[in-house]
Protein backbone atom coordinates (compact mmCIF):
# COMPACT_ATOMS: atom_id res chain seq x y z
CA UNK A 1 0.00 0.00 0.00
CA UNK A 2 1.21 3.46 -0.83
CA UNK A 3 -0.04 6.92 0.83
CA UNK A 4 1.12 10.73 0.49
CA UNK A 5 0.23 13.66 1.69
CA UNK A 6 -0.38 17.01 0.47
CA UNK A 7 -1.39 20.53 1.04
CA UNK A 8 -3.83 20.62 -1.36
CA UNK A 9 -5.61 24.43 -0.59
CA UNK A 10 -5.93 26.85 2.64
CA UNK A 11 -7.09 24.43 5.29
CA UNK A 12 -7.28 21.46 2.94
CA UNK A 13 -4.40 18.73 3.19
CA UNK A 14 -4.93 15.21 1.76
CA UNK A 15 -3.39 11.92 1.84
CA UNK A 16 -4.31 8.76 -0.11
CA UNK A 17 -4.22 5.13 -0.21
CA UNK A 18 -4.27 2.12 -2.28
CA UNK A 19 -4.94 -1.52 -2.44
CA UNK A 20 -2.83 -3.86 -4.45
CA UNK A 21 -6.23 -4.35 -7.02
CA UNK A 22 -5.97 -0.19 -7.11
CA UNK A 23 -9.55 0.42 -8.49
CA UNK A 24 -10.95 -3.00 -8.73
CA UNK A 25 -12.52 -5.52 -7.46
CA UNK A 26 -11.39 -8.89 -8.09
CA UNK A 27 -13.44 -9.47 -10.98
CA UNK A 28 -12.35 -6.37 -12.82
CA UNK A 29 -15.22 -4.37 -12.08
CA UNK A 30 -14.66 -0.51 -11.03
CA UNK A 31 -15.36 0.37 -7.81
CA UNK A 32 -17.89 3.69 -7.35
CA UNK A 33 -16.84 6.43 -5.38
CA UNK A 34 -18.34 7.35 -2.27
CA UNK A 35 -17.41 11.20 -0.20
CA UNK A 36 -17.79 10.80 3.58
CA UNK A 37 -17.77 14.12 5.39
CA UNK A 38 -16.80 14.16 8.92
CA UNK A 39 -14.74 11.53 9.90
CA UNK A 40 -12.78 12.58 12.95
CA UNK A 41 -12.48 9.56 14.78
CA UNK A 42 -12.58 5.67 14.62
CA UNK A 43 -15.17 5.79 17.21
CA UNK A 44 -17.26 8.10 15.28
CA UNK A 45 -20.34 7.42 13.43
CA UNK A 46 -18.49 9.04 10.30
CA UNK A 47 -15.54 6.27 10.25
CA UNK A 48 -18.18 3.29 10.78
CA UNK A 49 -20.11 4.82 7.34
CA UNK A 50 -16.83 5.24 5.57
CA UNK A 51 -15.56 1.56 6.37
CA UNK A 52 -19.26 0.11 5.75
CA UNK A 53 -19.46 1.39 1.91
CA UNK A 54 -15.67 0.10 1.77
CA UNK A 55 -16.89 -3.11 2.78
CA UNK A 56 -19.57 -3.14 0.02
CA UNK A 57 -17.89 -1.99 -2.82
CA UNK A 58 -17.06 1.49 -2.35
CA UNK A 59 -13.88 3.49 -2.82
CA UNK A 60 -14.07 6.00 -0.08
CA UNK A 61 -12.43 9.59 -0.01
CA UNK A 62 -12.86 11.46 3.48
CA UNK A 63 -12.78 14.84 5.40
CA UNK A 64 -11.45 15.12 9.28
CA UNK A 65 -10.58 18.53 10.63
CA UNK A 66 -8.76 17.99 14.20
CA UNK A 67 -9.12 21.72 15.47
CA UNK A 68 -12.44 21.05 15.81
CA UNK A 69 -11.87 18.12 17.74
CA UNK A 70 -8.72 19.69 19.76
CA UNK A 71 -11.99 21.56 21.29
CA UNK A 72 -14.06 18.88 22.22
CA UNK A 73 -13.72 16.78 25.28
CA UNK A 74 -12.49 13.76 23.75
CA UNK A 75 -9.48 15.43 22.10
CA UNK A 76 -7.91 15.18 18.61
CA UNK A 77 -7.03 11.50 17.51
CA UNK A 78 -4.03 11.86 14.90
CA UNK A 79 -4.07 8.19 13.64
CA UNK A 80 -7.84 8.48 12.47
CA UNK A 81 -7.01 9.28 9.11
CA UNK A 82 -4.73 6.51 8.60
CA UNK A 83 -6.07 3.90 10.64
CA UNK A 84 -9.52 4.30 8.72
CA UNK A 85 -7.55 4.11 5.18
CA UNK A 86 -5.64 1.07 6.14
CA UNK A 87 -9.07 -0.54 6.79
CA UNK A 88 -10.54 0.56 3.51
CA UNK A 89 -7.14 -0.61 2.11
CA UNK A 90 -7.86 -4.46 4.06
CA UNK A 91 -11.50 -4.45 2.15
CA UNK A 92 -10.48 -3.82 -1.05
CA UNK A 93 -10.94 -0.23 -1.51
CA UNK A 94 -8.85 2.79 -2.07
CA UNK A 95 -8.96 5.85 -0.17
CA UNK A 96 -8.22 9.61 -0.10
CA UNK A 97 -8.04 11.74 2.92
CA UNK A 98 -9.04 15.41 3.78
CA UNK A 99 -7.93 17.84 6.57
CA UNK A 100 -10.92 20.22 5.91
CA UNK A 101 -12.09 23.23 7.61
CA UNK A 102 -15.38 23.06 6.09
CA UNK A 103 -16.24 26.94 7.77
CA UNK A 104 -14.28 28.17 4.36
CA UNK A 105 -16.33 28.40 1.93
CA UNK A 106 -14.03 27.52 -1.20
CA UNK A 107 -13.21 24.09 0.80
CA UNK A 108 -16.18 22.05 -0.48
CA UNK A 109 -15.04 22.68 -4.11
CA UNK A 110 -11.73 22.13 -3.29
CA UNK A 111 -12.48 18.67 -1.44
CA UNK A 112 -14.26 17.27 -4.63
CA UNK A 113 -11.10 18.11 -6.98
CA UNK A 114 -9.12 16.36 -4.45
CA UNK A 115 -11.65 13.29 -4.08
CA UNK A 116 -11.74 13.24 -8.24
CA UNK A 117 -7.85 13.59 -8.94
CA UNK A 118 -7.08 10.44 -6.62
CA UNK A 119 -10.31 8.16 -6.77
CA UNK A 120 -12.54 9.75 -9.24
CA UNK A 121 -16.15 11.36 -9.80
CA UNK A 122 -17.87 11.26 -6.56
CA UNK A 123 -21.10 9.02 -6.83
CA UNK A 124 -22.52 8.73 -3.33
CA UNK A 125 -22.05 12.46 -0.69
CA UNK A 126 -22.36 11.23 2.95
CA UNK A 127 -22.04 14.19 4.74
CA UNK A 128 -21.63 13.44 8.69
CA UNK A 129 -19.32 16.47 9.57
CA UNK A 130 -21.01 18.67 12.65
CA UNK A 131 -20.12 21.88 14.56
CA UNK A 132 -21.70 21.07 17.86
CA UNK A 133 -21.20 23.18 21.23
CA UNK A 134 -23.70 23.01 23.77
CA UNK A 135 -25.56 26.31 24.32
CA UNK A 136 -28.98 27.81 24.93
CA UNK A 137 -31.35 30.95 23.76
CA UNK A 138 -29.31 33.15 26.11
CA UNK A 139 -26.03 31.88 26.03
CA UNK A 140 -25.14 31.47 22.21
CA UNK A 141 -22.59 33.92 21.38
CA UNK A 142 -23.05 35.20 17.78
CA UNK A 143 -19.19 33.74 16.88
CA UNK A 144 -20.67 30.33 18.12
CA UNK A 145 -24.17 30.67 15.95
CA UNK A 146 -22.53 31.64 12.90
CA UNK A 147 -19.82 28.95 13.15
CA UNK A 148 -23.07 26.17 13.60
CA UNK A 149 -24.92 27.07 10.12
CA UNK A 150 -21.63 28.10 7.90
CA UNK A 151 -20.47 24.49 8.90
CA UNK A 152 -23.48 22.66 9.31
CA UNK A 153 -25.88 24.19 6.55
CA UNK A 154 -23.95 26.67 3.93
CA UNK A 155 -20.98 23.91 3.75
CA UNK A 156 -23.57 21.28 3.49
CA UNK A 157 -25.82 22.98 0.47
CA UNK A 158 -22.39 23.76 -1.04
CA UNK A 159 -21.08 20.37 -0.99
CA UNK A 160 -24.44 19.64 -2.34
CA UNK A 161 -24.10 21.98 -4.83
CA UNK A 162 -20.59 20.31 -6.08
CA UNK A 163 -21.68 16.99 -5.70
CA UNK A 164 -24.51 18.08 -8.66
CA UNK A 165 -22.65 19.98 -10.66
CA UNK A 166 -20.01 17.47 -10.89
CA UNK A 167 -22.53 14.38 -11.09
CA UNK A 168 -21.46 11.79 -14.14
CA UNK A 169 -23.31 8.80 -12.95
CA UNK A 170 -26.27 7.07 -14.23
CA UNK A 171 -30.01 8.42 -14.00
CA UNK A 172 -30.89 6.31 -10.66
CA UNK A 173 -27.18 5.66 -9.41
CA UNK A 174 -26.52 9.10 -7.25
CA UNK A 175 -26.98 9.35 -3.56
CA UNK A 176 -26.55 12.31 -1.05
CA UNK A 177 -27.17 11.22 2.31
CA UNK A 178 -27.31 13.70 5.46
CA UNK A 179 -27.09 12.99 9.26
CA UNK A 180 -29.36 15.05 11.82
CA UNK A 181 -30.41 15.51 14.62
CA UNK A 182 -33.54 16.24 16.80
CA UNK A 183 -31.82 18.27 20.22
CA UNK A 184 -32.87 21.58 20.36
CA UNK A 185 -32.95 22.24 24.04
CA UNK A 186 -29.53 23.71 25.52
CA UNK A 187 -28.46 22.85 21.78
CA UNK A 188 -30.16 26.02 19.98
CA UNK A 189 -27.65 26.41 17.17
CA UNK A 190 -26.64 22.78 16.57
CA UNK A 191 -30.62 22.28 16.67
CA UNK A 192 -31.41 25.20 14.41
CA UNK A 193 -28.51 24.33 11.79
CA UNK A 194 -29.74 20.77 11.72
CA UNK A 195 -32.57 21.65 11.06
CA UNK A 196 -31.47 23.80 7.88
CA UNK A 197 -29.65 20.97 6.68
CA UNK A 198 -32.89 18.74 6.79
CA UNK A 199 -34.70 21.19 4.14
CA UNK A 200 -31.51 21.63 2.18
CA UNK A 201 -30.79 17.91 1.73
CA UNK A 202 -34.59 17.37 1.28
CA UNK A 203 -34.88 20.12 -1.59
CA UNK A 204 -32.26 18.34 -2.99
CA UNK A 205 -34.58 15.24 -3.91
CA UNK A 206 -36.78 17.38 -6.57
CA UNK A 207 -34.42 19.76 -7.38
CA UNK A 208 -31.74 16.95 -8.62
CA UNK A 209 -34.60 15.01 -10.24
CA UNK A 210 -33.30 15.24 -13.59
CA UNK A 211 -29.92 13.83 -12.86
CA UNK A 212 -31.71 10.37 -10.95
CA UNK A 213 -29.98 11.61 -7.11
CA UNK A 214 -31.70 10.60 -4.23
CA UNK A 215 -31.45 12.76 -1.22
CA UNK A 216 -31.98 11.14 2.32
CA UNK A 217 -31.87 12.35 6.15
CA UNK A 218 -31.13 10.59 8.75
CA UNK A 219 -31.62 11.03 12.46
CA UNK A 220 -29.45 8.63 14.50
CA UNK A 221 -30.40 9.75 17.86
CA UNK A 222 -27.99 9.37 20.65
CA UNK A 223 -25.23 7.29 19.68
CA UNK A 224 -22.61 6.01 21.39
CA UNK A 225 -19.40 7.77 20.37
CA UNK A 226 -17.95 8.23 24.01
CA UNK A 227 -19.23 11.74 24.91
CA UNK A 228 -22.16 10.74 26.71
CA UNK A 229 -21.32 10.38 30.51
CA UNK A 230 -23.01 7.62 32.91
CA UNK A 231 -26.10 9.39 33.55
CA UNK A 232 -26.88 10.47 30.30
CA UNK A 233 -26.36 7.02 29.06
CA UNK A 234 -28.67 5.27 31.40
CA UNK A 235 -31.31 8.13 30.41
CA UNK A 236 -31.52 7.34 26.98
CA UNK A 237 -31.34 3.18 27.61
CA UNK A 238 -34.55 3.80 29.79
CA UNK A 239 -36.12 5.95 27.06
CA UNK A 240 -35.27 3.31 23.95
CA UNK A 241 -37.69 0.35 23.85
CA UNK A 242 -34.39 -1.76 22.83
CA UNK A 243 -33.12 -0.56 26.41
CA UNK A 244 -29.69 0.16 24.51
CA UNK A 245 -27.45 3.18 22.90
CA UNK A 246 -27.08 3.57 19.57
CA UNK A 247 -24.14 2.01 18.07
CA UNK A 248 -21.85 4.06 14.95
CA UNK A 249 -22.56 0.92 12.86
CA UNK A 250 -26.35 1.15 13.22
CA UNK A 251 -26.22 4.44 11.77
CA UNK A 252 -23.64 2.83 8.97
CA UNK A 253 -25.84 -0.09 8.08
CA UNK A 254 -28.43 2.17 7.25
CA UNK A 255 -26.51 4.34 5.06
CA UNK A 256 -25.09 1.60 3.13
CA UNK A 257 -28.19 -0.28 2.29
CA UNK A 258 -29.39 3.60 0.73
CA UNK A 259 -26.24 3.77 -1.16
CA UNK A 260 -27.11 0.10 -2.61
CA UNK A 261 -29.26 -0.51 -5.83
CA UNK A 262 -32.07 -1.88 -3.31
CA UNK A 263 -32.05 1.50 -1.64
CA UNK A 264 -32.48 3.57 -4.33
CA UNK A 265 -36.63 4.22 -4.43
CA UNK A 266 -36.05 5.50 -0.98
CA UNK A 267 -36.05 9.22 -1.98
CA UNK A 268 -36.78 12.57 0.03
CA UNK A 269 -37.25 10.97 3.61
CA UNK A 270 -36.12 12.27 7.20
CA UNK A 271 -35.58 8.59 8.37
CA UNK A 272 -35.67 8.32 12.34
CA UNK A 273 -33.21 5.20 12.87
CA UNK A 274 -32.94 5.72 16.81
CA UNK A 275 -34.42 2.19 18.28
CA UNK A 276 -37.77 3.80 18.79
CA UNK A 277 -36.38 6.88 21.11
CA UNK A 278 -38.85 8.91 22.45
Amino acid sequence: MSGMTTQAADGVTSGATRPAADATTAGGVSRPVALVTGVGRRAGIGAAIAERLAATGWDVGFTYWRPYDGRMPWGTDAETAAQVSQKIAELGGRSHSIQANLEDIATPAAIFDGVWAVLGPVQALVMAHCESVDSGLLTTTLDSFDRHFAVNARASWLLIREFAQRFTGEHGSGRIISLTSDATIGNLPYGASKAALDRITLAAAKELSQLGVTANVINPGSTDTGWMNAEHAEQVKQATPLARLGRPMDCANLVGFLCSAEGGWINGQLLQSNGGFS
